[in-house]
């Protein structure tokens, strides 16, 4: 049982890793893009047009939003280092549950306990489905359109309990607080599950 919970620490461990150096290679290409545009180089040379072939299609995107916004285009590079560095800690975040959950339910089974199996599925589930939430609101505050198919997975497989929340609860100020009170919803039945069965 060591040996299967070693291989899923590295398992874990390597795909974060790997998140994180592309986090890493988007911050630096963005920088030397913003070098780029600030020293006097020749914009047909070979590694500005390499930079900006890489680099246009979501520079661009992010300047049309920015300009929708009023906002000044020019700092589309650092908006793109930041949306980078918020997607990629979504993504560990959801790696490392997906393999915490994986990895407990193993030993659980392995171990005969089918009521710390369901605890550990169950708690995982709402792990991963509170951060579907938080990706759907953060797609939601980027214009994320309907027509994306990850936004449309999310909107789909949130909206069961986003809609009914959004019904009930008023919003204040125009504000929709549905997502707010589905994570104190989903972190109280997960503090359910962690005294009860996890407990043991």
């Amino acid at each position: 049982m060591d040996n299967v919970t070693r291989f899923f620490a590295q398992l874990n461990y390597f795909v974060d890793a790997v998140i994180i150096g592309v986090i890493v290679f988007i911050i630096v290409l963005m920088l030397v893009r913003l070098a780029l545009n600030y020293a006097d180089l020749n914009p047909f040379s070979r590694p500005v047009h390499l930079v900006r072939s890489w680099t246009d299609p979501y520079v661009n995107r992010v300047r049309r939003a920015l300009l929708g916004f009023g906002f000044n285009p020019n700092i589309a590079p650092l908006i793109i280092i930041l949306i980078a560095i918020l997607l990629g800690w979504i993504a560990v975040q959801l790696v490392d549950s997906l393999f915490w959950t994986i990895g407990n339910a193993i030993i659980s089974a392995h171990a005969g306990r089918p009521i710390a199996l369901v605890g550990v599925l169950l708690y995982g589930a709402l792990s991963i489905y509170l951060l579907m939430i938080f990706t759907r609101i953060i797609f939601s505050w980027g214009q994320v359109s309907y027509a994306n198919r990850l936004m449309r997975f999310l909107i789909i497989t949130t909206e069961p309990l986003l809609g009914p929340l959004r019904r009930i609860i008023p919003t204040i100020g125009g504000f929709d607080i549905s997502p707010i009170v589905a994570f104190f919803i989903i972190r109280l039945f997960q503090a359910a599950i962690q005294g009860t069965l996890l407990r043991f």
